[in-house]
């Protein structure tokens, strides 16, 4: 089978950094899918995996962790899909990337594709969905439903993971969405999405926040940056409040936190694959719910850019872009 892989941890622009290769192809066991992968998309997940994790001794990694395709064939153990069906997922950091024809995930990380989509569109919902839907409503425990009230302030709201957390608080919740944006399209973009506000994270933000008559916020999601901004986030946040990130910051000078007694949620959607949590299911619940969200009306999909073919040149085009700091929303591909 096709694949895209990495064999060295090194600059986008090394030969080594993607390459495309042939594989063989993977058997299904246990509650394993074997899925015909039909359009990924790319995430930062992916780039700082290439750009600071050595692969294995003579055995090229493949990257990728979103994918929507059909199932091939299932193992012993699967109860939750048949061949046929088709699906979307975010894989495991634990196992190949979905940058291949064929790919193994396990069914109860697994969702159904909405109806409503096609597979580019579809591809990019999973990875950011999850991670939002969690952050959200396990980290922050923000409960569903249109009574709580208090106000969401989402750092960097136009990336992948902040387009679908700026959707998911607008029409799910009573919360009160602001979320940041440093440029024109950007900001125009979560507008779209359903942010009652936005303000310039380029810019002290606290005097931005005065400015729309708020005082201070219930919660911050940040997913971009923390580090940069925590001095911010500190007086923005009012006493008591919650402060959830997704980000790799080198150091957090978390004392600054304590004044107000504000706690600090880590948000990391692979955990429960990674540690084959009791309730792993939960991630195919999440996106069986998106989906019919989906096909409701309710949420949308954030693909914004179709970068063609999966192979190592496109690859390296959506890698620079994510590490250019200017992606919005989605990089979808499709297609070997």
């Amino acid at each position: 089978m096709k694949a895209v892989v990495y064999s060295e941890s090194v600059p986008l622009d090394a030969p080594d950094a993607l390459t495309d290769t042939t594989l063989p192809e993977p058997a299904p066991t246990g509650h394993d899918l074997l899925v015909e992968v039909h359009a990924v998309s790319v995430n930062p997940v992916d780039t700082k995996i290439r750009g600071g994790v050595l692969p294995p001794p003579a055995a090229p990694k493949v990257l990728g962790w979103d994918a929507s395709g059909v199932v091939r064939a299932v193992g012993d153990k699967v109860s939750l899909f048949k061949p046929g069906d088709r699906v979307m997922y975010a894989g495991s950091l634990l196992r190949p990337g979905t940058n291949s024809e064929l790919h193994l995930v396990d069914e109860r990380i697994v969702g159904p594709m909405p109806e409503s989509l096609g597979f580019e569109e579809a591809a990019a919902l999973p990875l950011t969905s999850i991670t939002a839907w969690e952050l959200l409503f396990d980290r922050l425990q923000v409960r569903e439903g249109k009574d709580p009230s208090g106000t969401l302030l989402v750092i960097g709201g136009a990336g992948g993971v902040g387009s679908i957390l700026v959707q998911l608080a607008r029409q799910l919740t009573g919360l009160t969405v602001v979320a940041t944006a440093s440029r024109p399209e950007t900001q125009a973009w979560v507008r779209e999405l359903g942010a009652h506000h936005v303000i310039d994270h380029t810019a002290p933000m606290p005097q931005q926040l005065r400015g729309l008559g708020l005082d201070a916020v219930d919660y911050v999601a940040s997913l971009t940056h923390t580090d940069e901004h925590l001095v911010d986030i500190a007086a923005m946040l009012a006493p008591q409040g919650k402060l959830a990130l997704i980000d790799d910051p080198v150091s957090l000078d978390v004392p600054i936190l304590k004044p107000k007694s504000i706690s600090l949620h880590w948000e990391l959607m692979y955990t429960r694959s990674m540690f084959q949590t009791p309730d792993m299911i939960e991630q195919h619940n999440i996106l069986v719910r998106v989906a019919e969200l989906v096909d409701a009306g309710v949420l949308r999909t954030t693909l914004a850019d179709r970068f063609g073919t999966i192979n190592a040149a496109n690859l390296r085009r959506a890698h620079a872009l994510l590490e250019s700091g200017k992606a919005r929303g989605k990089i979808v591909l499709s297609g070997f």
